[in-house]
C-alpha cells in the first residue's frame, strides 16, 4: 500500500448475496490475472441482502477461493473489517457487534476461520463506537497488530479528529497505530451540508485528504463508481447528487473522456489516483474489473484536474 503508487482495490462487498460464486471467482481470477493486489471486503457484508440476516458471506466466497487457488494468498493482500456485523440476525444497528477489545477479537477470529487465513493484510474499524473508550479499541486493535494478525490497521468511516486521537493514544501505548483511511468519495459530490441517504457512510472531507497528506496516511475510496452511475442510464445519480455542479461536472467528464478516447469510470478512477487515493471498485462481472483495471494507464494532467475544479 503505496502512498506514491495508489492501486484499483477489488470491492468484495456483494460476493455471495447478489453475486453467486461463479461470478466472484471469475471476476478475482480476472483481477489477478490483470495485475490487481488488494481485495477489500468486511465481517458484515453483506448482512442486508443475505436471507440469514448476518454477515460472513463475502468472506466465505474469498476463503473458498483461497483454497480453489493453490499460491493465490501469496499474490493477493486481503483487507477485512470489524464493527458492523449483526450479533442478531435481522437487528441492525441494534445488535451490532462494536468495537469493544472482546468484540474487535472475536469479530476478527471469526474472519479468519471464514477466510481460511492466518492472518490480514490490513484491518479496519468499519465505524466509530462512542460507546467504548477509544483507549480500548486502540489497544484491541495494537494487541492484533502486535501479534502478527493484522499486519496493518486502519479506520473506516472517522471523523479525521477521532483518527488523530486514536492515533496518540496508540504512540502513548506503544502499540501500532492507524495509518489508513477508508471513506466515501467520488468525482461527482452531493449537495453541500446534505446527508447521504446510506446509513453509515462518511464522505472525505478536505480536512481528511490534509490530515492523510501530513501524517502520510493512505486513503481508500468506496464508492468510487457511484454504483455504475456514470455509465448506466438505468442507475441515476441520488437524488442528493441533483444540482448544477453535478451537470457541470459530468460535461467535462464526457469531454475529457472523449479527448483520453476512455470511458467515464476510467477517467473517475484516473482522476482519484491522481491525488493518491487508491478507489475501491465492486465488480459483478469480468468485463467491469477489466475496464477499471485498463484505466490505470490512464494519466490526467493539472490541467483536467483544472477543468474538474473550475467546474464545481
Amino acid at each position: 500500500m503505496d502512498t506514491d503508487n495508489p492501486q484499483i482495490v477489488l470491492g468484495a462487498m456483494e460476493f455471495g448475496t447478489r453475486v453467486t460464486s461463479d461470478q466472484a471467482f471469475a471476476v478475482l481470477d480476472s483481477f489477478v490475472a490483470g495485475g490487481g493486489v488488494w481485495i477489500d471486503t468486511a465481517n458484515c457484508y453483506s448482512f442486508w441482502a443475505d436471507p440469514s440476516g448476518v454477515g460472513g458471506a463475502s468472506e466465505r466466497v474469498i476463503g473458498a477461493w483461497l483454497r480453489a487457488r493453490p499460491g493465490a494468498r501469496e499474490t493477493v493482500r486481503i483487507a477485512t473489517k470489524v464493527r458492523q456485523n449483526p450479533l442478531v440476525p435481522h437487528s441492525w444497528p441494534k445488535s451490532a457487534e462494536g468495537l469493544s477489545a472482546r468484540a474487535v477479537h472475536a469479530g476478527v477470529q471469526e474472519s479468519l476461520e471464514r477466510l481460511g487465513v492466518d492472518h490480514v493484510d490490513l484491518l479496519w474499524a468499519h465505524a466509530e463506537d462512542r460507546t467504548v473508550p477509544l483507549e480500548e479499541t486502540v489497544g484491541a486493535f495494537g494487541e492484533l497488530a502486535a501479534k502478527g494478525v493484522a499486519l496493518r490497521i486502519g479506520a473506516a468511516n472517522h471523523a479525521a479528529w477521532r483518527v488523530e486521537r486514536a492515533r496518540s493514544l496508540a504512540r502513548e501505548q506503544g502499540v501500532e497505530a492507524w495509518t489508513a483511511l477508508q471513506l466515501r468519495h467520488s468525482l461527482v459530490q452531493p449537495r453541500p451540508l446534505t446527508p447521504v441517504a446510506e446509513a453509515g457512510h462518511r464522505m472525505l472531507a478536505a480536512e481528511d485528504l490534509d490530515h492523510a497528506r501530513s501524517e502520510g496516511l493512505a486513503v481508500w475510496s468506496y464508492s468510487s463508481l457511484m454504483w455504475g452511475s456514470y455509465v448506466r442510464p438505468d442507475k441515476p445519480l441520488p437524488e442528493t447528487y441533483d444540482h448544477p455542479g453535478t451537470a457541470r461536472v459530468l460535461a467535462v467528464l464526457d469531454d475529457i473522456a472523449g479527448e483520453l478516447s476512455a470511458t467515464r469510470n476510467q477517467v473517475v478512477l484516473a482522476w482519484l489516483m491522481r491525488q493518491g487515493i487508491d478507489p475501491i471498485v465492486g465488480a459483478s462481472r469480468v468485463e467491469q474489473i477489466e475496464e477499471a483495471l485498463a484505466g490505470r494507464r490512464l494519466r490526467l494532467g493539472d490541467e483536467h484536474l483544472a477543468r474538474f475544479a473550475e467546474a464545481r
